[in-house]
């Protein structure tokens, strides 16, 4: 449990509707333990392709709401698949949209993985977001190896994380750590 409610915007790698870091992010938004929500962007797919002609005051509308989302949340939880031993593009391109901006530097965030592999991206995005000046929370670190399995299977090791409490856990280390910053 936590002292002050945390909220915590969940961002996905993959544009997939059935992905599996969706279900990864879509299950622990139902295993919160008190005083912690979650609200997954459903925003990226829809940004455009970065351009730094268009930032300040030609910033698209899209990319200025998604900034106000993560602004306002108290950390961010990060699931990504790898594509090609890499970022996902549409994901690299939402990055880049905040690179130059205020929302991002020093913001508390946390992976959930959804794959026993995929180590190459999570080594990048690592990079990329400590470069953007976020603060990964490495003991909030979540992995739970659904991708590839069947819909029943990642049905039925999801349920067994929530109800083990190992989706509980992660997140309300996540919340201390966003705590002890504030």
């Amino acid at each position: 449990m936590t002292q002050r409610p945390i909220s915590l915007y969940a961002l996905c790698g993959s544009q997939r509707r059935a992905s599996t870091s969706r279900r990864l992010l879509e299950a622990l938004q139902l295993a919160c333990p008190e005083g912690i929500t979650i609200a997954i962007c459903d925003l990226i797919g829809d940004l455009p392709v970065f351009n730094p002609d268009n930032e300040g005051e030609r910033t698209p509308v899209i990319v200025e709401r998604f900034a106000a989302e993560i602004r306002k949340a108290d950390g961010l939880i990060v699931a990504c698949p790898e594509y090609a031993h890499g970022i996902p593009g549409g994901f690299k391109n939402a990055l880049d949209w905040l690179v130059s901006r205020d929302e991002v530097p020093f913001k508390p965030l946390m992976f959930a993985h959804a794959s026993h592999r995929g180590d190459l991206v999570l080594a990048q995005l690592a990079d990329v977001l400590q470069t953007m000046s976020l603060h990964i929370v490495e003991d909030a670190f979540l992995r739970l190896p659904v991708a590839g399995k069947s819909d029943e299977i990642q049905a039925a090791m999801l349920l067994e994380a929530r109800e083990s409490g190992l989706f509980s856990a992660s997140l309300s280390r996540f919340a201390q750590a966003i705590a002890a910053k504030a």
